[in-house]
C-alpha cells in the first residue's frame, strides 16, 4: 500500500489540511466520475490529486508557463490541463459537478466577475469550493499587507527584505503556482466571501479554517524546519475563533430557494420573493 504521506505534493501542513478539506468533500459527495474543474490550477497539484480518486479533472489557468508544468507533471488519464480561461469555457458551454477555485480570488481585480461566470458553470446540483486567506488575519495583516505597502513606498528597504528572504531561504513562489506575480489585491473577511457567494445564487454548507501562525515570520522560519509545530498550529486554528485563523475554506451550491422564487415572480409579479 501507498503511503498517505507520498500523495501528497504539498509540503506545508496547512497545504495538506486544505487539499484534505477539498479531497474529503468531493469524495463524500460526488461519484467517482465526476467531472471537476480546476480554476487558476497554477502547476496543477490539486487537480492531480484529486485524480488519484478517479474524478475527471480539468485544470485550467491563463498561464502558459504553468499548463506547461502541469502537463509535464501530470500522469493521469483522467486529469488534464488547458490554457484557458473560464469565461472561454462557460462560452463553449461546459459544465461540471464541481468547481475548485483555491487560493485564486485574492489575486483578481474583480473576483465578483469570475464567482459570476463560474455558477453559470455549475450542474444544477453542482458544489463550488472556495479557499481565500482571511483579508484580517495574523499573517494578511502583520506580513502582506505592510510588505506590499512598503514596497511601493521605498524600493531600497524592500531590496534589502528580498535579499534576506532569500538568505533564509523564502523563494517567492509556491508549490502550487511559479507565477512571476502572486501579490493579493483582495483582503476577503468571512463576511465578504458570504456576500458574494449570496450575490450570485450560491449559498455555504461547509465552512473550514486554515491555520494560525506558522506562515507568520518569526514563527515560519522555525515551522518550516519542525513539522510538529505545523500540525500544532492548524489544530490551534480549528479551537480558535474564525477571524483568529490565517485562511477560510468554503463549499457552496446553488441555492434552489431564491431561484425557484424568482422563476414564480418572473411568472406572476403578483408573488414576491422572501
Amino acid at each position: 500500500m501507498e503511503n498517505k504521506t507520498s500523495f501528497y505534493e504539498f509540503e506545508r501542513i496547512a497545504d495538506r489540511k486544505r487539499i484534505d478539506f477539498i479531497a474529503d468533500f468531493l469524495k463524500s459527495a460526488l461519484p467517482a466520475n465526476a467531472s471537476i474543474l480546476d480554476v487558476g490550477c497554477g502547476n496543477g497539484v490539486i487537480s492531480r490529486h484529486l485524480g488519484r480518486f478517479g474524478f475527471n479533472v480539468t485544470g485550467i489557468d491563463v498561464s502558459e508557463k504553468a499548463i506547461e508544468k502541469a502537463n509535464a507533471l501530470n500522469q493521469f488519464s483522467n486529469v488534464k490541463f488547458m490554457t484557458k480561461s473560464a469565461e472561454q469555457l462557460v462560452a463553449e458551454g461546459s459544465r461540471y459537478d464541481a468547481i475548485i477555485c483555491s487560493e485564486v480570488l485574492e489575486h483578481l481585480n474583480n473576483p465578483d466577475a469570475l464567482l459570476e461566470v463560474l455558477e453559470r458553470s455549475l450542474t444544477s446540483k453542482g458544489k463550488l469550493i472556495i479557499t481565500v486567506p482571511n483579508g484580517k488575519g495574523p499573517r494578511e495583516s502583520i506580513i502582506t499587507k505592510p510588505v506590499l505597502k512598503l514596497r511601493n513606498k521605498n524600493n531600497r528597504v524592500w531590496n534589502l527584505i528580498v535579499k534576506s528572504k532569500k538568505l533564509l531561504g523564502y523563494s517567492g513562489t509556491t508549490v502550487q503556482s511559479d507565477a512571476d506575480n502572486l501579490d493579493h489585491i483582495q483582503f476577503f473577511s468571512k463576511k465578504d466571501i458570504q456576500q458574494l457567494s449570496s450575490k450570485h445564487n450560491l449559498k455555504i454548507i461547509r465552512f473550514g479554517k486554515a491555520n494560525f501562525i506558522e506562515d507568520v515570520f518569526p514563527f515560519s522560519f522555525f515551522a518550516k524546519r519542525i513539522k510538529f509545530l505545523q500540525v500544532l498550529d492548524c489544530k490551534i486554528a480549528d479551537w480558535l475563533p474564525y477571524y483568529f485563523t490565517g485562511g477560510f475554506f468554503f463549499v457552496c451550491e446553488k441555492n434552489d430557494h431564491y431561484k425557484t422564487e424568482a422563476i414564480k415572480y418572473n411568472e406572476n409579479s403578483l408573488l414576491s420573493i422572501k
